[in-house]
């Protein structure tokens, strides 16, 4: 797979976790399939807040791959060399954290995609 069609695959399920975590914000009952399942049903107004931020943080990594790759972003593909290790560390760190969560939902609907988004990650950050 190419560094640019990875990218472009790593931006896609980044959207769909964005868009879970703006349903979870908005009210959504699913708040069993995030968190390790600590707050089921609908979030508390703190948690709101933290999947609101969680866009961000997600928006910003995704930035970063597609710099990388030569996708978007010109200006900011140099700086996206390093910054994109960092992307591969958060991604490693998700995998772990969704094979491990007690939630058996969050296990069943979130570790694939965190692997996937680690293998795109990867795949990105090692390409000339």
């Amino acid at each position: 797979m190419s560094a640019r069609l990875a990218a472009l695959v790593f931006a896609a399920l980044i959207a769909l976790v964005a868009a879970f975590q703006l349903a979870l914000a908005l009210g959504a009952p699913w708040g069993a399939y995030a968190m390790g399942g600590a707050f089921p049903g609908v979030y508390p107004p703190a948690m709101r807040v933290a999947a609101l931020v969680q866009i961000g943080v997600l928006a910003l990594i995704a930035a970063v791959i597609l710099a990388r790759a030569g996708v978007a972003l010109p200006r900011w593909r140099r700086a996206a060399r390093p910054l994109a290790w960092g992307v591969v560390a958060f991604t490693a760190l998700g995998v772990i954290l969704n094979l491990i969560t007690p939630s058996g939902g969050e296990r069943l609907v979130w570790a694939p995609v965190a692997i996937v988004l680690f293998l795109a990650s990867l795949r990105v950050a090692l390409a000339r």
